[in-house]
C-alpha cells in the first residue's frame, strides 16, 4: 500500500512493527559498510599474479628503450600509452600516463589551469568568481576539488541520457565565468546512466563564451560492465575533432577498479594544445611517475581484448551483488512507491531516491544499527541536497550474506523514516 494514502492508525501500527524489526537488527551488533565503491578482496585477488611479473632478474626496459628503473618519461611508458589509447579511443601521442590516481590527475589539471591558464585568457585564479557545472547527483570527490579551489558549483539536472543539455548549452553560451563541467559519461556515479549519442554530440558542438572552458570527462567505468551487452559510449574526442573543438575535452581514466585500487595506473587524453600545456606542469612537478608499476600493468593487461576478459571476471563477482541490492529494493518499494532506484548496467553504484526530507534520517537510522552509508547530500556540491532524498549504495565490498543483511536493514530504515515524516507533516 502507498504510505501517504494510509490512515494515521495504520501508519502507527506499521511503525510499531518496523521498530521491532529495527531493534532486532540493533541487537545483532552489526558492522556493515556500503558507503564507498571499494573493490572486494576477491576482485583484488584477480590481479595478484601481477605482483610476480617483475622480479630482480627482469630487465625493466620499455619497448622503446626507456629504463623504467631510472629517471625520465614524465608522460609514461609506450606500452601503457597503447593500452590507454585503446580504452579511451585517443591517439597514443595524446595520452599522459601518470601515477595511481586519476583523481590526482584531475586535481593537477584544475591546479594547472588555475595558475597557468589554458588559452589566451588569464589564469583562472586571476579571474573573478569562476564557476563549474555539476550534473547532479554526482561524484562527491569532483565537488571537493571545486571546494578546495573556491570554484562555485552550478547544479545541472541529470537525466537518464545524461546532463540537461538545454541548461548546459544556455549557461556556457551566456556566462564566461563558467570554466568547465564534470562528467562521468559511462555508468555515471551514482545512477549508472550512460550519456546518449545525442548528448555527446551536443557536448562536442558547444561554443562556450569562455575560450578556456573545458569538459572534464571522467571515464572511470569505461570497461566496467555488468551485462554481456555493454552500453556504448560515443567517443567524445572524435566528435569534438569533427566540430573543430578538439581542445574542449580532457578525458581521464585509471585501472583502480581493474587491478589494484591503491596501486593502479591513471591516464588522461587530450588535444595537442592541452597535452603540451600539462606536460610543462608535469616536467616541473615530477621527474617521472612509477614506470615499474606501469610496466607491470602493461605485462599483465597486455591489450584491450585481454582487459575485457579480465573485466568479465570482475563482472562475475559484482553482478550477483547488484542483483541482491535490486532484489530487496524491488521487493520493498516496487508496490508502495515510497522510494525509486536505478538499475545500472555497469559501474559501481545504485542510486536511491527516498521521500523528500528523509535521506539524512535514513542514513542516521542505518548508522545507529551498524550500517554505514555515504552521507546524505554527498552526491551534491558542498553536501547540500535541497530535497534531502538521494542515497548512494555501493554493493561491491561486502560479502553477499553481509550485503543481504545490509539491504534488509536499509529497507526497514527507509520505511521507518518515511512513516516518521508522514506522521509529523
Amino acid at each position: 500500500m502507498y504510505y501517504p494514502e494510509m490512515s494515521k492508525s495504520e501508519l502507527l501500527s506499521l511503525k510499531l512493527d518496523l521498530e521491532n524489526q529495527y531493534i532486532n537488527f540493533k541487537e545483532k551488533d552489526l558492522n556493515l559498510n556500503i558507503a564507498r565503491g571499494k573493490p572486494s578482496i576477491e576482485q583484488i585477488n584477480l590481479s595478484r599474479e601481477m605482483l610476480d611479473i617483475i622480479d630482480s632478474e627482469s630487465s625493466c626496459v620499455s619497448e622503446n628503450g626507456l629504463d623504467c628503473l631510472n629517471y625520465g618519461g614524465i608522460d609514461g611508458i609506450l606500452e601503457m600509452k597503447k593500452i590507454f589509447s585503446e580504452i579511451l579511443g585517443i591517439k597514443q601521442e595524446n595520452i599522459i600516463v601518470g601515477g595511481n590516481s586519476s583523481l590526482n590527475m584531475m586535481f593537477d589539471t584544475i591546479s594547472c589551469f588555475m595558475t597557468s591558464g589554458n588559452s589566451t585568457e588569464k589564469p583562472w585564479i586571476e579571474q573573478k568568481d569562476i564557476k563549474f557545472l555539476c550534473p547532479c547527483p554526482g561524484y562527491d570527490r569532483h565537488f571537493s576539488i571545486l571546494e578546495y579551489f573556491n570554484i562555485e558549483p552550478i547544479i545541472i539536472n541529470m537525466n537518464e541520457d545524461g546532463p540537461d543539455m538545454d541548461s548546459v548549452e544556455r549557461l556556457v553560451h551566456e556566462d564566461g565565468s563558467i570554466k568547465g563541467i564534470w562528467c562521468v559519461p559511462k555508468y555515471s556515479n551514482p545512477q549508472g546512466y550512460t550519456y546518449s549519442d545525442e548528448v555527446v554530440r551536443r557536448f562536442a558542438k558547444l561554443h562556450p563564451k569562455a575560450s578556456d572552458f573545458r569538459i572534464f570527462w571522467d571515464n572511470a567505468y569505461a570497461v566496467h560492465d555488468l551485462s554481456e551487452t555493454p552500453t556504448n559510449l560515443l567517443n567524445i574526442m572524435d566528435e569534438c575533432i569533427k566540430q573543430g573543438n578538439e581542445d574542449l575535452p580532457i578525458v581521464f581514466c585509471s585501472t583502480s577498479k581493474i587491478t589494484f585500487p591503491g596501486a593502479g595506473v591513471a591516464a588522461l587524453g587530450a588535444s595537442n594544445n592541452n597535452i603540451n600545456l600539462l606536460k610543462k606542469r608535469y616536467a616541473v612537478q615530477t621527474i617521472g611517475y612509477d614506470k615499474v608499476n606501469q610496466l607491470r600493468h602493461a605485462y599483465f593487461l597486455k591489450d584491450y581484448k585481454n582487459i575485457l576478459k579480465h573485466m568479465k571476471k570482475h563482472r562475475e563477482i559484482l553482478k550477483p551483488k547488484f542483483d541482491i541490492v535490486l532484489k530487496y529494493l524491488k521487493e520493498n518499494f516496487n508496490e508502495n512507491k515510497i522510494a525509486s532506484f536505478t538499475e545500472p548496467k555497469g559501474g559501481y553504484f545504485v542510486s536511491v531516491n527516498v521521500m523528500n526530507g528523509c535521506a539524512s534520517r535514513v542514513v542516521e537510522l542505518c548508522k545507529n544499527a551498524g550500517l554505514i552509508l555515504t552521507n546524505a547530500g554527498a552526491t551534491f556540491p558542498k553536501g547540500k541536497d535541497k530535497y534531502n532524498n538521494n542515497i548512494r549504495i555501493a554493493p561491491s565490498y561486502p560479502e553477499k550474506d553481509e550485503l543481504s543483511l545490509a539491504m534488509q536493514l536499509f529497507c526497514i530504515c527507509v520505511k521507518l523514516a518515511t512513516i516518521e515524516k508522514l506522521l509529523t507533516s
